[in-house]
């Protein structure tokens, strides 16, 4: 069977997307679009959006993505900032009025009943930019940031993620993720690379993209892991969903933290683990636990090096806990300046802010930001002790705020769809920690917010205690 692109409304073969995508290359030339120009594509996932991508590929155009959702005064700083030629939207993208703007539909009514002049799409003019594409950042911890990334580079890193992962011509992806984004567009470009099927399912309605997962029979998924915490909801309150993913034979998770609970849970329902992961936007994909390594975030993919440094820079041996460093032939070029040029980075063992560990046989565990608060004499790092307490069944995101006596007050934000009481939680928790890690409040939340890439926003729950704390 061929490689299919299956939608909610249509099917295609990969053939027929590749011819539609030359006929959107001519139309996107005869506007003007020529090679190293930058275009912002703010479409949501859909045919348009991949046959829009694989065009903008074939000119050489430089690829400036934004969040389908993002602000309209956001996008407006985006383009200039990006100094785009076009901006490329649908007709849901929220755009302010005299933004001027190419719709996805008109490009298709252009390619409608053409003969492409090329027999074959061709990205080897895309992969030779240094800005072929750029994304930003998921600002969890601070201001998105444009990120600069070499074709080559990016496609050579998707490449090196297949081949760790097993992906094969025969698989079906189903990623129930924004394409706009860093994981999104992996599976997409790693569905093209390895040429197996691919299934643009309705992420945000996911009752319907389970259904569509049945039908066309997914062998490959990837989410966050507050997706599957949803799908594992779904099911358990309609155990016919169950049998939609019958044919799944790899769990695949990213974004965010995983919850060691929630992969257990996963199992338990499925007879398969949550695979976990590790990469940044910066950094493209770096390890990945596979059916045949389950273990952490998995081993680095091939002719990357990860090490573990120590405050005092030395080297940590495993099992000890210390910064993530990144040998990385994948880097990004470097970030987007406010004038449209691009700050490079050394091509050299990058710092990722984020702590971990490996363990005896080089699988990376990942145990959060590096992140730094001093309170009663103390330095604490927050997310250490959330990893301490996720592997006691206690998951809970701490808001340090400023106290011109302790230095830090805590306040530990828990999750938990029972809604126990906060003295249930802060017993379980003291239990945990010595007295200098402890809460200073406690509050239960159902549901962390999540932003838009999926991942728990901690800017929210700063605003959050901020406001209760006045």
């Amino acid at each position: 069977m061929p490689a299919m692109l299956f939608a909610p409304d249509v099917t295609f073969t990969f053939d027929e997307l590749e011819q539609r995508a030359l006929c959107t290359a001519d139309v996107l030339r005869e506007k003007g679009l020529g090679l190293g120009d930058r275009v912002l594509v703010k479409v949501d996932n859909s045919v348009s959006y991949l046959s829009t991508l694989l065009a903008l590929m074939h000119v050489g155009a430089s690829v400036v993505l934004v969040d389908h959702q993002q602000k309209p005064g956001q996008t407006a700083e985006a383009c200039t900032r990006s100094l785009v030629k076009m901006v490329i939207v649908d007709d849901e993208a929220p755009i302010s009025h005299d933004q001027e703007v190419v719709h996805c539909y008109e490009l298709a009514v252009g390619a409608c009943g053409r003969k492409p002049a090329d027999a074959a799409l061709d990205f080897s003019a895309w992969c030779e930019l240094p800005d072929s594409i750029i994304m930003w950042s998921s600002g969890s911890t601070g201001e998105p940031k444009g990120v600069v990334k070499n074709g080559g580079r990016f496609l050579k890193n998707l490449q090196r993620n297949a081949d760790l992962v097993g992906h094969r011509p025969d698989d079906v992806l189903l990623p129930l993720l924004p394409f706009n984004h860093q994981y999104g567009i992996s599976m997409v470009l790693i569905a093209w690379l390895v040429r197996c099927s691919l299934v643009i399912a309705p992420y945000r309605r996911l009752d319907r993209a389970l259904r569509l997962a049945g039908m066309v029979g997914a062998t490959v998924v990837d989410a966050t892991p507050a997706t599957y915490k949803s799908i594992l909801n779904i099911v358990e309150r309609q155990r016919s969903f169950l049998g939609m993913f019958g044919e799944v034979r790899m769990l695949c998770s990213g974004a965010a933290p995983l919850d060691p609970a929630l992969s257990h849970r996963a199992a338990e329902v499925y007879g398969l683990p949550l695979l976990d992961s590790y990469g940044s936007t910066e950094m493209g994909n770096v390890a990945f636990a596979t059916p045949d390594n389950p273990v952490g975030t998995g081993r680095p993919v091939e002719g990357m090096e990860v090490r573990i440094r120590g405050e005092d820079g030395s080297v940590l041996p495993a099992g000890q806990i210390g910064e993530i460093e990144v040998l990385d032939p994948d880097l990004m070029e470097g970030y987007l300046d406010p004038q449209g040029t691009v700050t490079p980075v050394a091509r050299e063992w990058y710092a990722t802010n984020d702590f971990g560990y490996l363990d005896a046989d080089g699988n990376l565990f990942v145990a959060g930001r590096k992140t730094a608060v001093h309170r009663n004499g103390y330095t604490l790092h927050p997310e250490i002790i959330e990893h301490t307490l996720a592997a006691r069944g206690c998951i809970a995101m701490i808001v340090a705020l400023p106290d011109e006596r302790r230095g830090s007050t805590l306040v530990f934000y828990v999750e938990d769809e029972q809604k126990r009481d906060p003295a249930h939680w802060r017993e379980l928790i003291n239990n945990i920690l010595p007295k200098y890690e402890q809460p200073n409040r406690v509050t239960v939340v159902g549901r962390f917010p999540l932003n838009r890439n999926g991942k728990p926003d901690r800017k929210q729950l700063e605003e959050r205690a901020l406001a209760e704390d006045s």
